[in-house]
């Protein structure tokens, strides 16, 4: 069912018949449509049964925390806030980064306008869910990652360091490349936790190439 801001799916755990909606929000920019946005948002989760997870960019920020500056208007925080302890509803808490936006001026404004939202249903079904903040490269929008840690997902083998890496030329300047491509936001923990995610994403990718590569010239040879 698609609305004016959101787009919302119906879904089915095929394992456990367990049915829920999850709502892909858009929210509008514009201030004259913020209300619209809210009431549209209270009357679909208000009618339904199923337990609602919801996700997106909501362009709202819940405080003053949410920015990094003191251009702040309590209004619509507000009534966001209203809107979210009436439908029972709560914040998935978000790992990798504080903010989840920011312009492209000079003087950089920075906010936390994409969150995941989950009524207690939903959170009581999968209570290990977790959401994390993803690498910003094309968007102003930082993508965001929740995963339920449910034992049904596919296993994904740990990753492997192989010391013959550090043999091949160039090996040290391509990690620090990748480690330094990663932008310094967030807590100390928070920063290279990132950075390691991301390396380690890039490594897994390469090393398959290797052996790719590896395998393609030895069945030539």
């Amino acid at each position: 069912m698609r609305e004016i801001f959101f787009i919302k799916f119906k879904l089915r755990h095929k394992e456990d018949d367990f049915k829920f909606f999850l709502l892909s929000i858009y929210g509008p920019a514009q201030l004259e449509h913020k209300s619209l946005f809210l009431s549209e948002l209270v009357r679909v989760c208000s009618n339904e049964t199923l337990p609602i997870i919801m996700g997106g960019d909501f362009n709202i920020i819940r405080s003053p925390s949410e920015k990094n500056n003191a251009n702040y208007s309590d209004r619509w925080p507000f009534l966001f806030n209203a809107v979210i302890d009436s439908l029972n509803l709560r914040e998935l808490e978000l790992t990798g980064r504080k903010f989840t936006w920011a312009n492209h001026l000079h003087n950089q404004t920075f906010e936390k306008l994409d969150r995941i939202l989950v009524c207690t249903d939903f959170e009581s079904k999968y209570p290990l869910t977790t959401v994390h903040a993803l690498t910003r490269e094309i968007s102003d929008h930082t993508p965001l990652l929740c995963n339920t840690n449910s034992s049904s997902q596919t296993y994904q083998h740990q990753f492997k360091f192989e010391l013959g890496w550090l043999l091949r030329d160039g090996f040290c300047d391509m990690v620090r490349d990748v480690w330094n491509s990663v932008v310094d936001t967030g807590t100390p923990i928070e920063r290279w936790q990132n950075k390691i995610r991301r390396l380690r994403q890039y490594l897994r990718g390469w090393a398959k190439n290797i052996s790719d590569h590896y395998k393609k010239e030895k069945k030539n040879s």
